[in-house]
């Protein structure tokens, strides 16, 4: 392991201790605190994405490894989005039916919708701009838990380690809606993960969470449906 991509590990390590921090902290000013805003639609929260964005992408070339290793291919382009439509529609569909199962017999005892209220778009042009606002949401998750975590890391550990302990961590994520946030994220992110190393490609699973994310935001605009954002 040369020193290069030791540095790599350790600073994409802490890269994600950091947005879980600040995953928690933000779950904790919720409880007491509304914005007068969509939470997509602050400003500074969208420069920060980028910024990290751009983080994530010095990382991967700090790791040294290729880019086909880090899923930063775009080959058979057509057939990954359309496959990324599908399973986006597939796991969407399945947190729907699920989590208003869920809700229906337990209540909010082991889900919170309170983050993805505060996303919800309340207007045609709001949907618009939440539409936008998301790409750089999933592009900034795939990026650290996609390529870094599961390509970036291959040197280290099997791949199959690789999924579980990527969707473990991503699922931690989604900690501020609750229990079943966190298993049904977990399980989405066993999905994103198997879906990359099986497309070899980042576009693939990007797509099938950007998918999975607007499905689930338009289930509780319209249908006002609680559910468990991937």
């Amino acid at each position: 392991m040369t020193v290069r991509y030791l540095l790599f590990v350790c600073l994409t390590l802490f890269l994600t201790a950091f947005l879980g921090y600040g995953t928690y902290n933000t779950a904790k000013l919720l409880r007491t605190w509304t914005p007068d805003r969509n939470l997509l639609l602050l400003p500074g929260e969208t420069i920060v994405r980028l910024i990290l964005i751009g983080v994530c992408i010095g990382l991967g070339i700090l790791s040294g490894l290729a880019p086909a290793t880090l899923g930063w291919t775009a080959h058979d382009l057509d057939r990954q989005i359309l496959w990324g439509m599908g399973w986006g529609v597939v796991v969407a569909g399945i947190f729907t039916i699920t989590t208003r199962w869920l809700t229906a017999a337990t209540g909010r005892r082991f889900y919170s919708d309170t983050v993805i209220q505060h996303i919800v778009p309340h207007d045609a042009d709001e949907l618009l701009w939440v539409t936008l606002a998301m790409v750089p949401v999933v592009v900034l998750e795939e990026l650290l838990f996609r390529s870094l975590l599961l390509g970036g890391l291959t040197p280290l550990l099997a791949p199959w380690l690789l999924v579980v302990g990527a969707a473990i961590l991503f699922g931690a994520m989604h900690s501020p809606q609750g229990a079943w946030g966190v298993l049904g994220a977990s399980l989405a992110g066993m999905v994103f993960g198997l879906l990359f190393f099986q497309a070899g490609s980042i576009v693939l699973p990007a797509v099938a969470h950007y998918v999975t994310n607007m499905l689930q935001i338009g289930f509780v605009r319209w249908a006002g449906v609680p559910e468990t954002e991937g």
